[in-house]
């Protein structure tokens, strides 16, 4: 027995020795298939988690922004407003009314003359105005009353008045015309102050938190030098001193060059849409009554004129020297600014750091991308101001809704008002675009989807320039691009960009933001 069995075991030992070798290479192979599914898994746990802390970055970068924006956006407003002081020329208009009813009906009949009602009115809204740097329709409805053409008072005043009269109608229409142009002309000038400044923010602190990403993520792939050693310092998000990245002094000197647009990009703006609205606007009577249809194509004329009138024009204008200083003048900015004296050397303030930021900041402004994002600002913040604004409180039109739509598209045209009742709203209007609080118009801006694709671009490109171990950590980018690209719509008559589309590459990119950036990225990596 035990014989046979070791006659049988030697002719199978061969076959035992492969099937040895067999279950030995499939065990082997089983734990090596296990081992990389294990890897898989790792790999795609800790990118899902690089994923949401950079969505979870980037979106409180963008809430940032909107902060950032409504911090400094009254100081550019208080620099407009008292370089076009509308409120000081309707004073004007009403010393001259005053003096003129004094003439015709004399200091002891003025009182009696004209109803308390209206008396008190004016006094109100003159009051008001003064005190809260608004112009109110009834106001300006009363003055017009007295301006123009002519008529009342002066004509029933004695024969050798008439030369006085004429010479004060001549200066009084002056004065409207000069309202007219400055009420206008501060509230578009608001507009674009309020967009330039909307892009400029996000490209500076995007750009700025590209390289606090980068800094974090490179920081947590490095291994410690002393394992044993207590580390106190806060490197979380709350450490303003470690934000952005490690070059702190960098950064305070790159944002503010914010105080050009502030304080010298936006008056030289200003020059440039005066110029625009005396052009469309300069032969406007203001008793005249026009529809909404009519001012809206006016308000287009004006855009055309500041912005370009085709794609070409919009595609070549220039906005770099209203947001950014010229390099000669970096240094008196960042001395007008506070962040360096008067003794300071101008070679300290131009390091390779800055100097880089300075330069890719100079060539998004300069991008394709950059003046079509802005188009879709200026329409979504322009449109808010005419056919909400204005529609609402000058020409008595109520929000469109699914219900009265049509409606409105049949009667809306035909409904008219003077154009003194819309320069009052002007005015009002200045200031709640200025606001630092409860801006409606830069919600009305945040609305339109491409900002925060434009935003994505700048978040997610140029990593090599930052360090060398990023270009390892960019193919990590992700984020759906569902409703990216999808823009606020705007009604025709004040948009640009509805009107003629600039639908090259760089445009057309926006739509997919998130996914070329990451494609690119995952060709480098």
């Amino acid at each position: 027995m035990i014989t046979s069995t070791r006659r049988w075991l030697r002719r199978n030992r061969t076959n035992f020795a492969i099937g040895a070798g067999v279950l030995g290479a499939g065990y082997l192979a089983g734990q090596y298939v296990l081992g990389k599914i294990s890897e898989a898994r790792q790999r795609m746990s800790d990118e899902r988690i690089a994923k949401e802390n950079l969505r979870r970055r980037f979106e409180q970068n963008q809430e940032d922004c909107t902060f950032t924006v409504l911090a400094i956006l009254p100081t550019a407003a208080e620099n407009i407003l008292d370089a076009i002081p509308v409120e000081q020329i309707l004073d004007e208009l009403q010393k001259h009314k005053a003096e003129r009813l004094a003439r015709s009906v004399g200091p002891s009949d003025i009182a009696s003359s004209a109803p308390p009602s209206v008396a008190d009115d004016d006094g109100k809204s003159l009051t008001s105005f003064q005190s809260e740097g608004y112009v109110h329709a009834s106001q300006i409805a009363g003055v017009d009353a007295e301006s123009g053409s002519g008529t009342g008072s002066i004509e029933g005043s004695a024969e050798g008045a008439d030369k006085e009269a004429r010479r004060t109608k001549k200066t009084k229409a002056q004065l409207w015309n000069e309202m007219k142009i400055s009420s206008i002309t501060r509230a578009f000038t608001l507009l674009y102050t309020l967009s330039l400044l909307s892009l400029l923010t996000r490209i500076q602190l995007n750009l700025l938190g590209r390289r606090n990403y980068l800094a974090s993520v490179v920081s947590l792939a490095s291994p410690p030098t002393q394992e044993s050693k207590i580390n106190l310092e806060n490197h979380d998000d709350d450490n303003f001193e470690h934000a952005y990245g490690n070059d702190f002094e960098t950064n305070r000197r790159y944002l503010s060059l914010s105080w050009w647009l502030l304080h010298r990009g936006c008056i030289d703006l200003m020059h440039k849409v005066t110029a625009a609205v005396k052009e469309v606007f300069g032969s406007l009577n203001p008793r005249e009554e026009i529809t909404l249809e009519k001012l809206s194509e006016l308000t287009l004329e004006v855009r055309k004129r500041v912005e370009g009138a085709t794609e070409e024009e919009r595609r070549t204008c220039k906005w770099l020297p209203f947001l950014l200083p010229p390099q000669d003048q970096e240094a008196f900015v960042l001395q007008e600014s506070g962040m360096t004296d008067s003794n300071s050397s101008s070679s300290s303030t131009t390091t390779t750091s800055i100097r880089r930021l300075i330069d890719e900041t100079s060539d998004l402004i300069d991008s394709p991308s950059f003046t079509h994002v802005l188009t879709l600002l200026l329409d979504a913040s322009f449109s808010h101001l005419i056919d909400v604004k204005i529609s609402a409180l000058s020409y008595k039109i109520p929000p469109i809704s699914e219900s009265t739509a049509r409606v409105q598209e049949i009667v809306g045209t035909d409904i008219k008002a003077k154009v003194a009742n819309s320069l009052a709203v002007f005015c009002r209007q200045a200031h709640s675009i200025g606001s630092g609080a409860n801006n409606e118009y830069l919600a009305a801006i945040e609305g339109v989807r491409d900002l925060e694709a434009f935003a994505a671009v700048v978040y997610s490109s140029n990593f090599e320039f930052e360090s060398p171990e990023a270009v390892a950590v960019s193919a990590v980018l992700s984020r759906p691009t569902t409703a990216v690209g999808e823009s606020k719509e705007v009604r025709d008559r004040t948009s640009l960009g509805s009107s003629a589309s600039t639908g090259a590459g760089a445009e057309s990119g926006l739509e997919s933001a998130w996914a070329k950036a990451l494609d690119k990225e995952d060709g480098k990596a």
